[in-house]
């Protein structure tokens, strides 16, 4: 596996700790939800759709916003604003939908092929 592969992973994991973990209020809590959130949105940002199909491309997009939506919400987290989770969630929904439907289309492009 390549090294960014490692990154994400061990940055997923704590900004799902460190979203937890939120409301217990300890005060260094939105940093490390703000230091993983940026680093999950670079890597999915660098992680561009090379290909030719329309559908892929478009669903790069989605997740290229879902990637923004994740710094926004460590902004609204500092401010103390219960919207952050919200956020999230939308974020989560989209790179959920994203997942599941770039590997559908990943395997009827290898069927058609």
């Amino acid at each position: 596996m390549k090294l960014k592969n490692y990154i994400f992973y061990a940055c997923g994991l704590l900004l799902l700790v460190s979203a937890v973990l939120f409301t217990t209020g300890w005060p260094f809590i939105p940093y490390l939800y703000a230091g993983t959130s940026i680093g999950v949105a670079v890597i999915l940002l660098l992680t561009p759709y090379r290909g030719n199909e329309l559908r892929l491309k478009r669903l790069n997009i989605q997740q290229a916003i879902a990637a923004l939506i994740l710094p926004v919400s460590a902004y609204l987290m500092f401010l103390q604003r219960n919207e952050w989770f919200i956020c999230l969630l939308v974020s989560g929904i989209l790179l959920g939908y994203v997942a599941c439907i770039h590997d559908y289309e990943e395997k009827k492009k290898a069927k058609n092929d």
